[in-house]
């Protein structure tokens, strides 16, 4: 089992810049593929990043394309979601996630463990 806990958000202000962390409790979090999802008020959860238990390349959602950087370091049990150039619409409560195995899980579903999220706030 692994625990998991973001950090990093807050409020910023539209073109600004805000980098979340997620630490995951354990000492197999090199055995978890990781995730960032987030939900905005009266939507559903949405994805964002993914990245395999052995890092590599991530895979984003088209909207953060471009924006945003998600990094692991296994040494740390942390993963990482660099995001600039936010926009009002990256408001949301933003979540890390993890799972078993190696791929780069796009669907909610298919996690098993979830933080307590993080608040992003951006204003226009």
């Amino acid at each position: 089992q692994v625990q998991l806990v973001e950090s990093g958000g807050g409020l910023v202000q539209a073109g600004g810049s805000l980098r979340l962390s997620c630490a995951a409790s354990g000492r197999t979090f090199s055995s978890y593929a990781m995730g960032w999802f987030r939900q905005a008020p009266g939507k559903e959860r949405e994805f964002v990043a993914a990245i395999r238990l052995s890092g590599g390349s991530p895979v984003y959602a088209d909207s953060v394309k471009g924006r945003f950087t998600m990094s692991r370091d296994n040494a740390k049990n942390t993963v990482y979601l660099q995001m600039n150039s936010l926009k009002p619409e990256d408001t949301a409560v933003y979540y890390c996630a993890a799972r078993s195995n190696s791929a780069r899980y796009v669907s909610s579903t298919d996690y098993t463990y979830w933080g307590q999220g993080t608040q992003v706030t951006v204003s226009s």
